[in-house]
């Protein structure tokens, strides 16, 4: 099918999804209802056996797109489609992703970086899970996503303090799994995937389906919760502080009202 958000190829046993909403490849719903619809699609097909999540521009995802939102929060003429709805699709989905992370990935698109199964990135990355920093509460199934990868402590400490990771922290830490140049990042998450198709494809994703049994259902119920977290808080002055802030690129006053 035709996509506008994203750019989609096969070379081999590897299918890649690359992010097109150049330089910071904002997050919305059209781009996360084509990812899923992608991905459902190579799981249809017996050829593909692994998939490298990528994006054009300078960041992998600087996060979701805030431009385009009504008072609500939610995006103009996504009509009853909503964000986390649509992401859900993702984790439910069977086959290994590898994402290559240059630049930012943060807030929502760290959220997407975390669907993939691992993540190949460089030390220019820059990793944050900001909402608090926003006013805001953590979404994109982060509640769930992140305490499974590098342990409650560590993801409480990202969350709170909204802070930046370079891509070798992010490594030490396991938020990432792989460390290579950037100009090498896209080159050695293609590498990772072939690596894996050449794994018997039935016991790939058998394997896969034990290790991550219950996510989606934990995903699912995460983004709920975070929903109606980010529902009230979205009406606070602080919420509106923290856009402002950031826009402004200064520290935020955060008042608790």
């Amino acid at each position: 099918m035709a996509y506008e958000q994203i750019k989609v190829s096969t070379e081999g046993h590897i299918a890649t999804i690359e992010l097109r909403r150049a330089p910071n490849n904002h997050v919305n719903v059209p781009m996360i209802g084509e990812i899923g619809e992608a991905l459902e699609g190579f799981d249809r097909d017996k050829d593909i056996r692994a998939i490298v999540l990528c994006s054009d521009g300078k960041h992998f995802s600087a996060g979701a797109d805030l431009v385009t939102r009504g008072p609500d929060g939610r995006e103009i003429g996504a009509g009853r489609r909503h964000l986390y709805k649509e992401a859900i699709r993702l984790v439910r989905t069977g086959k290994p992703i590898v994402a290559a992370v240059q630049g930012a990935a943060v807030g929502a698109g760290l959220g997407l970086a975390l669907v993939a199964d691992f993540r190949v990135t460089c030390a220019e990355a820059r990793f944050s899970a900001n909402f608090t920093r926003l006013g805001f509460h953590p979404g994109f199934g982060l509640t769930a996503t992140l305490p499974r990868l590098v342990g409650q402590s560590k993801a409480a400490l990202l969350m709170y303090t909204g802070r930046r990771v370079p891509g070798d922290e992010a490594v030490a830490m396991g938020l990432a799994d792989v460390l290579v140049p950037l100009a090498d990042v896209r080159k050695a998450a293609t590498e990772l995937a072939t690596e894996i198709a050449q794994s018997a494809p039935l016991a790939i994703v058998a394997t896969r389906e034990t290790l991550r049994r219950g996510l989606a259902e934990a995903f699912g119920a995460a983004t709920e919760r975070e929903f109606e977290e980010q529902d009230w808080l979205r009406k606070t002055a602080d919420y509106k502080e923290g856009v402002k802030a950031m826009s402004e690129r200064r520290l935020p006053n955060f008042i608790a009202d």
